[in-house]
């Protein structure tokens, strides 16, 4: 079992906090068949977060599956949880055993020491957001998760095909973490396009121009877009897999669409001292 390291909020005031995010937000987009959301602490993120969140559609999901990215250890591949409940401060959330024995016996995964499993944010700080969305139906769902290595793009490929026959099912939800651009001395990245005026500004035109690319649903030109700006979108590879999984179910007739609702940054960049990261929320429509 896991506990939540950032009990930011023990459990009355963290459901307070995730209910106020989310009754500023619309819902446009649902139901959501797969979301991108931010990981960060809820300070920083939590009402970026409710963006995506408010496109889950309680009544039709039964099975979450998040892919998040390995902050602590170098993987080439992807890997399962060793445990059978994640705790939450609002409710346990149960791991699906039948879909890991499914994925497990593909041969492509690898098994997360619970060490791994309990410093890794990436996962964890979805767990109380998919607790709080679908909470009308707790009794009802399970979640997959999935620590995401450092893939190459044929491995991004890969693995979209493997989740592609699970995307393509209605009751299944896909929650993609990461953050974008984490810009500064400290994350040693510093691109900036003095054209765009402020540094901030720059980035929020970088990270724009890698959203618009994601909304196109190519996994080539988000590659491509990687390989020149180097954009430290620590989630490259869970978007990877998943623009790589819609582009096998496109093949297959299906029509889809991504939009991202929301945009936001730790703070404002305005000289070469500063440091922020950026936080997109969208979500994926089937049509």
């Amino acid at each position: 079992m896991k506990y939540l390291q950032e009990q930011e909020a023990a459990g009355p005031q963290l459901n307070a906090q995730l209910e106020g995010w989310l009754s500023q937000v619309q819902s446009t987009k649902r139901p959501a068949r797969a979301i991108i959301a931010p990981h960060a602490g809820y300070t920083y993120c939590g009402s970026c977060a409710a963006h995506a969140y408010k496109q889950v559609d309680p009544n039709i999901t039964r099975k979450i599956f998040i892919l998040g990215p390995s902050h602590h250890v170098p993987l080439s591949r992807c890997a399962l949880s060793s445990v059978d409940i994640y705790r939450t401060p609002l409710y346990d959330l149960r791991i699906d055993q039948k879909i890991y024995g499914e994925l497990w016996k593909t041969g492509m995964f690898e098994r997360m020491s619970l060490q791994t499993d309990e410093d890794e944010h990436s996962i964890e700080m979805h767990l109380p957001y998919t607790a709080k969305a679908m909470e009308s139906h707790k009794d009802e769902f399970t979640i997959i998760p999935v620590l995401v290595g450092a893939l190459s793009e044929t491995k991004e490929q890969e693995f979209g095909k493997l989740f592609s026959k699970y995307l393509a099912d209605p009751s299944n939800l896909f929650v993609v973490s990461s953050d974008f651009c984490h810009w500064g001395q400290r994350f040693r990245y510093s691109y900036y396009d003095e054209s765009q005026g402020e540094i901030y500004r720059s980035i929020e035109h970088l990270d724009k121009m890698g959203m618009n690319i994601i909304e196109q649903l190519d996994p080539v030109s988000f590659s491509n877009y990687l390989k020149k700006y180097h954009n430290t979108i620590c989630g490259r590879h869970p978007i990877g897999v998943l623009l790589n999984a819609i582009n096998e179910l496109q093949k297959n007739g299906m029509n889809m669409s991504f939009s991202f609702l929301n945009y936001a940054q730790s703070s404002q960049c305005r000289n070469w001292q500063d440091s922020s990261v950026s936080y997109a929320a969208g979500a994926l429509m089937v049509h």
